[in-house]
């Protein structure tokens, strides 16, 4: 079924989702680049690169500028700052877990004074 109101943010994390686009953006934040030369590196043709290009464009992190046969893409950064407030809201919860973990690691002996765990075969031959 095809959703035709899709809330911006779920958008963003479809785009985000896919790793071709992931590293077509951070391809883009270097600078502008032409889709073929987005292209490249996943050996994809135009189509389908355009084809990734839209889903990015839909998300409103890429713009496009048509110039002559090329299109140029450009990354647009407020998006992603959406999507970093949404997870910025769960960042006391992971930070929280991490020094839950960090305490209890630091709470245990030293594991270098601990003895070896004996195996099965270090006990010799049965008889």
């Amino acid at each position: 079924m095809v959703e035709y109101n899709v809330p911006p943010l779920d958008r963003i994390f479809h785009a985000l989702a896919d790793p071709t686009r992931r590293a077509m953006l951070r391809a883009l934040a270097d600078g502008e680049r032409p889709i073929g030369e987005l292209a490249a590196p996943f050996d994809m043709s135009f189509a389908a690169a355009s084809k990734h290009v839209k889903v990015l464009e839909s998300a409103g992190l890429v713009s496009r500028r048509v110039q002559g046969r090329l299109h140029f893409c450009r990354i647009e950064a407020s998006p992603l700052a959406q999507a970093q407030a949404w997870l910025r809201h769960y960042e006391p919860f992971w930070t929280h877990r991490l020094d839950t973990l960090q305490a209890l690691l630091q709470s245990e002996p030293d594991a270098d004074a601990r003895p070896p765990a004996s195996s099965s075969s270090d006990r010799g031959p049965r008889s």
